[in-house]
């Protein structure tokens, strides 16, 4: 059985539409990515059995292929662990295939099994919205997706279990509302962080001379 889950790629603002596919098989025990995966993606294979051992779930010690398709596009980032994660665990069983096969999904997961935010969600939520999908992503990307419209389903749940259960209906995730991540004022980039450049402290002070907002002359 190959089960198949659909994810993006990202060439610049380019969305790229990317199938995973999962098969698994006699002979020896191994667990392979194909398609030109670079090392974040290369990496998820830990990521993801670390975090479906946490749920108490071990791979079958049998011959496991992921192949990213199309086969010649760079696959890039760590977004790419939730969807070989949802395509082992349907041709595993635990998730029904036909209903994954309605969503596009993208989310970095944690070794406890924990979804990460990650970049790209809102235009692969207008990309999803487009294909009439819906879109599964970490729950801090959750507001992020829902600005695509409406129309999107967006699951977006806080960990791998939270979303297995939802498919079991033994939990029931709300869609997320339309919000703006706001960041932490200690985490804002300031230009007074910047050490040992002479040109970055040249600016700085001339900015603070003219007033903060204006433009300071060169």
């Amino acid at each position: 059985m190959v089960a198949r889950i659909k994810t993006v790629a990202f060439q610049g603002i380019e969305v790229l539409d990317i199938d995973v596919q999962v098969q698994m098989s006699g002979g020896i025990v191994a667990f392979t990515v194909v398609g030109l995966p670079d090392k974040a993606v290369a990496e998820s294979r830990e990521r993801v059995r670390a975090a479906l051992h946490a749920l108490g779930l071990a791979l079958p010690a049998k011959r496991i292929t992921v192949n990213l398709a199309p086969a010649d596009v760079l696959k890039e980032g760590s977004h790419f662990d939730l969807p070989i994660a949802l395509a082992l665990l349907t041709v595993m069983g635990v998730l029904p295939d036909i209903e994954m096969q309605r969503y596009c999904a993208l989310g970095e997961l944690a070794l406890d099994g924990a979804l990460t935010p990650v970049a790209g969600v809102l235009p692969a939520a207008i990309n999803a919205l487009a294909q009439d999908r819906g879109l599964i992503c970490p729950e801090g990307c959750g507001g992020e997706a829902a600005w695509a419209g409406d129309g999107l389903d967006v699951i977006a749940p806080a960990n791998l279990l939270s979303l297995i259960n939802h498919f079991k209906g033994t939990q029931v995730l709300t869609r997320p509302k339309p919000r703006i991540r706001e960041d932490d004022e200690g985490a804002r980039l300031d230009l007074r962080d910047v050490k040992g450049n002479e040109t970055a402290a040249w600016w700085r002070r001339r900015t603070q001379q003219v007033g903060e907002g204006e433009p300071a002359p060169l």
